[in-house]
């Protein structure tokens, strides 16, 4: 079943007259993927090895038919339709074979990140009671240091070499059947995908989807947000685990019968190999997280070395003014900033065809009614900081999750009334465009006022002695809470008590004078989620245990 993809000339219009519809049964993998394998030519992924120029292209009916034996391998364990798989692996088409197979069958893979501690992944098994876990011979030691606390593991699987106690992907793809008949069949709405979210503020929780939320939401990323058409080659700077590989190296882009490239990338991250990879290759949509951009902004980068580049995204954190005014001003294009959770697909974002307000999440996506709203509900007007909220009554849009995993009470808090809370706040202008303040729980409280660490963030980002910041809420005796800013130098600069002040200055000229960081501290690196988020969370705690004691 080819899916229709949306266009967008017009916002206003597209967005009056848009609508997705889920069939009554679907399969993303057998009725969207298996359409374009019917041309056995068309390339669907590209691998390009550590080095940045040595690749091994796969077709779309070479990973249909690789997808359908390893449903063959699941099968024979006795694995069905509810099961839960960890699927723990970097970039290879091993990870698109297993997951594509597992969704097959109905059975729900947990897409988890290599950089998970033997800890983190303790606590995935046992929240989730996985069934099995498919992960490489470099992470398989952290899965058999917890195992004995995982009682509901059955499988495990390495899919590059053997290891004693696991199966080896390599020999039982070897031993199973080339032939599969479809038994299991699904429907729109049954569960497809669990992913962990990135924990910032709390334990990670376990964000269940549909096969319609996923496997027909993600048309609105990447037709209209990444403007994708099938001739493309789209390269995303992510991770397996990440619900970003979800968003922008699966879902919507195989929807469209496009190509994706994947760099099996060494540990610490490279902006010039990234640069030589997008010179080399001819990737024609790019999709990082505002971090990178900033990166590569640094290195010397011409218009006519990025020829083949036509669109620029970002998402995963917001993307700062700056990092845009300077990509645009050395390669001639604009970062389309996007916004959405692992609960949602892309929910709010600028696009080709609207105006971008630098530094706004931008607007809307066609499919959904969203605003600004109070503790109660009640929407906003304009200028005034709130809820980020998706209306789901009185008809739930495709492209949001089905809920908490085996957690009522946080699916409760989130689905509530006639809206999903998102947790985060921002707050909508005259014109429509939303701009983000925070997470809800990042939000400081001080003297009064209410300040988003994202506009302080920005700021002292601006400044050339600053590569990273954090900002988050200190105790105050006399104004409750005071704004403490956590920043990594550039190299060449070392901190002082006058680079502080500096700094100080900066923020206050830039925002505005009570918004400014009252205490700065200097450290060598931010802690992070797994994703790479910024956990504010941990500085925060750290500040406030001081006067506990």
């Amino acid at each position: 079943m080819k899916l229709v993809p949306p266009t967008m000339e017009n916002y206003e219009e597209t967005f009056k007259t848009f609508s997705l519809e889920a069939p009554h049964d679907f399969n993303f993998a057998f009725d969207t993927f298996d359409f374009w394998a019917k041309d056995k030519t068309r390339n669907a992924l590209q691998i390009v090895e550590p080095d940045g120029t040595t690749t091994r292209n796969y077709s779309y009916y070479e990973l249909q038919q690789l997808s359908l034996k390893f449903a063959n391998v699941l099968k024979s364990y006795g694995l069905q339709k509810g099961d839960r798989i960890m699927l723990m692996l970097p970039w290879t088409h091993k990870w698109y074979v297993a997951l594509l197979g597992m969704i097959r069958l109905g059975i729900l893979p947990i897409p988890t990140t290599t950089l998970c501690t033997p800890k983190d992944i303790e606590y995935r098994l046992q929240q989730s009671a996985a069934h099995m876990v498919i992960t490489d011979l470099e992470n398989a030691p952290k899965v058999d240091e917890v195992r004995s606390q995982c009682s509901g593991l059955q499988f495990t699987m390495v899919v590059n070499g053997e290891r004693e106690g696991w199966y080896c992907y390599d020999e039982e793809m070897h031993k199973a059947a080339t032939r599969f008949e479809r038994t299991v069949y699904t429907l729109s709405h049954d569960d497809m995908l669990l992913y962990f979210t990135s924990g910032t503020t709390a334990y990670p929780k376990m964000v269940l989807h549909s096969q319609s939320s996923y496997g027909i939401g993600h048309l609105i990323t990447a037709r209209l947000w990444h403007d994708l058409h099938p001739r493309d080659l789209i390269w995303t700077v992510t991770d397996t685990g990440w619900a970003k590989a979800a968003w922008s190296s699966f879902f919507g882009q195989f929807s469209l019968g496009a190509t994706l490239l994947n760099h099996v990338s060494p540990s610490k991250f490279d902006p010039a190999l990234t640069l030589r990879i997008l010179e080399t290759h001819g990737v024609s949509i790019f999709c990082a997280p505002p971090t990178v951009y900033r990166m590569m902004i640094q290195l010397d980068i011409t218009k006519e070395k990025l020829d083949h580049l036509r669109h620029c995204v970002s998402a995963g954190e917001p993307l700062n003014p700056e990092v845009i005014s300077i990509w645009k001003e050395k390669t001639g294009l604009e970062i389309y900033d996007g916004y959405g959770q692992t609960e949602t697909v892309l929910v709010i974002a600028n696009y080709r065809c609207n105006p971008i307000r630098y530094g706004s999440m931008g607007k809307p996506a066609p499919g959904f009614t969203i605003a600004i709203v109070d503790d109660e509900g009640k929407e906003l007007p304009p200028g005034r900081e709130g809820n980020i909220a998706i209306k789901i009554k009185p008809e739930r849009p495709i492209g949001l999750f089905k809920g908490y995993w085996n957690d009522l009470r946080e699916t409760g808090k989130a689905l509530s009334g006639d809206w999903y809370y998102t947790g985060d706040r921002a707050y909508r202008d005259e014109e429509g465009y939303y701009w983000f303040e925070g997470r809800a729980d990042d939000i400081i409280l001080s003297a009064g006022y209410r300040i988003g660490p994202f506009e302080v963030e920005s700021a002292l980002i601006e400044h050339p002695a600053v590569v990273e910041a954090a900002a988050v809420a200190a105790p105050d005796e006399l104004r409750g809470e005071i704004v403490k800013a956590f920043v990594v130098l550039s190299p060449g600069y070392a901190p002082s008590a006058s680079l502080t002040k500096e700094l100080q200055e900066h923020v206050k000229k830039t925002t505005a004078p009570y918004k400014y960081p009252r205490s700065i501290e200097y450290l060598h690196e931010l802690p992070k989620t797994v994703s790479g988020k910024i956990k504010r969370s941990i500085l925060k705690e750290r500040e406030w245990k001081k006067i506990s004691g």
